[in-house]
């Protein structure tokens, strides 16, 4: 497997390691409530974490890689939360993150959404990246409109959790329309 690992100005985005502090560390994200509320899955138990882990393993290991679930470390080294690409065809993917609550409102979902981008258009040549957000999650669809993301529309009853069906607002990204990273200096022509 070619070990993937991302550097921005705080945090690092790189592959999982199976072993009970990274199953603890998915857990603490995944298993809270208040963290998972706008995701399309519910609250996951310790185990339900190690599979997660396993699978993510396992994707890394596919050729070609169509897969990659990160884990997020904070300026110290901590895995605070998980950021995803999926890819979608030859030139578009879906992204995501998720971060644990304490964590929240620091910046970080920005950095990791820019190093996503990175991945997306320099590493792997795409075209298109997607991401998809709970209509209630306000902080999302401002940090993809930071991003340079532009609004999509509404797709209707997306995901089924918890009893009922739940809405997602779709965003998306073209290469050409990409600055790069904040970090990076002035945008590109």
């Amino acid at each position: 497997m070619e070990t993937l690992r991302l550097r921005g100005p705080r945090l690092t985005l790189r592959e999982y390691r199976h072993t009970p502090e990274e199953v603890a560390a998915l857990h603490a994200v995944h298993g809270d409530p208040e963290t998972v509320r706008h995701l399309p899955f519910g609250v996951r138990d310790f185990e339900d974490c190690a599979d997660q882990v396993e699978l993510y393993l396992e994707a890394a290991e596919e050729e070609p890689r169509t897969h990659y679930r990160l884990a997020v470390d904070d300026p110290s080294g901590e895995p605070v939360g998980q950021a995803a690409l999926t890819r979608e065809d030859g030139h578009a993917a879906r992204l995501g993150c998720v971060l644990r609550r304490d964590t929240w409102g620091r910046g970080y979902a920005g950095e990791v959404t820019a190093l996503l981008c990175a991945l997306g258009f320099e590493t792997l040549g795409l075209y298109r990246l997607a991401a998809r957000c709970d209509p209630a999650n306000t902080a999302s669809a401002r940090v993809l409109a930071r991003a340079g993301f532009r609004y999509e529309g509404r797709i209707r009853a997306e995901s089924h959790r918890d009893g009922g069906w739940h809405d997602a607002l779709q965003y998306s990204l073209l290469a050409p329309e990409w600055p790069g990273p904040p970090w990076a200096g002035p945008p590109r022509p």
